[in-house]
């Protein structure tokens, strides 16, 4: 289980109600955990809290999802294969209360995600413009087999400081029929690291992942190799420096290759 964000937008509905799609955790109500990564068939469970002093109705609601290259997420009905019982699809908090919700679910073939939404309503204030506030929390369930992503699926395609937007791209591909997830991706720098985000790395797939620096890259704070940390192998790289539409190594050695594999 994780408690990592899935991200934030926002959605004016035509419906007079104004949705705020956010992280697991917003305006006192709280979901947990965000992500389940459970076997198939499997059971479940999700906590929702009201820290809020008003009591809220919560509406469920289950979707399937795809994740672009990019990391955008698209949503559209659950899939008919995936079967899925919840405890209630729709209950009252109280304030300062917590509710459980449990499910069962399965899916052939393997591995299968989806996501769980909770709608909260009921909020005292409105927004400037009238409109009522709905709040939208997820809960992603991920069912999974045994076997998972291995190091001979994975391999970084694109490895590159851009030196003079002063960000790194990267690109990893999974190639293998099984799910992954990056615990860690790291930029480093001599003894100097840098952390970005894990992700989730989907079977025959790529993810793009953009690094802002914080500093001016120069001199000897230039990361020169990223690493990403999987749950039970790392693959680590050289990073090449984009200059205009030419590439340069940034430390001589040949471009992108893989680590020691060595265990967390």
């Amino acid at each position: 289980m994780y408690g990592s964000s899935i991200g934030h937008s926002f959605r004016l509905l035509t419906s007079g109600i104004f949705a705020l799609v956010l992280s697991a955790s917003a305006v006192g109500q709280t979901v947990r955990p965000v992500i389940s990564e459970l076997g198939n068939p499997a059971k479940g469970r999700v906590e929702y809290v009201n820290d809020g002093l008003t009591p809220l109705n919560v509406v469920l609601e289950a979707k399937s999802f795809t994740v672009s290259e990019n990391g955008e997420l698209s949503y559209r009905p659950l899939d008919p294969a995936i079967h899925l019982k919840l405890s209630a699809t729709s209950f009252r908090i109280q304030p300062q209360q917590t509710y459980y919700v449990f499910y069962e679910a399965s899916a052939p073939p393997s591995p299968t995600w989806f996501v769980i939404y909770a709608s909260f309503t009921g909020f005292a204030f409105r927004t400037a413009q009238g409109m009522n506030v709905r709040l939208q929390l997820p809960h992603t369930v991920y069912l999974l087999p045994k076997q998972r992503a291995e190091k001979a699926d994975v391999r970084v395609v694109r490895a590159e400081l851009d030196a003079h937007d002063n960000k790194v791209l990267l690109e990893v591909e999974n190639t293998g029929d099984n799910f992954g997830r990056v615990m860690q991706t790291q930029l480093m720098s001599g003894k100097k690291k840098l952390e970005a985000p894990g992700f989730p790395i989907f079977p025959h797939s790529r993810r793009v992942l953009e690094v802002p620096l914080d500093a001016k890259s120069e001199g000897d704070i230039v990361p020169t190799e990223v690493s990403f940390q999987f749950d039970n192998f790392k693959i680590e790289g050289k990073l090449q420096v984009k200059t205009n539409s030419n590439l340069e190594l940034a430390s001589g050695l040949p471009s992108v290759t893989e680590g020691t594999g060595e265990k967390p």
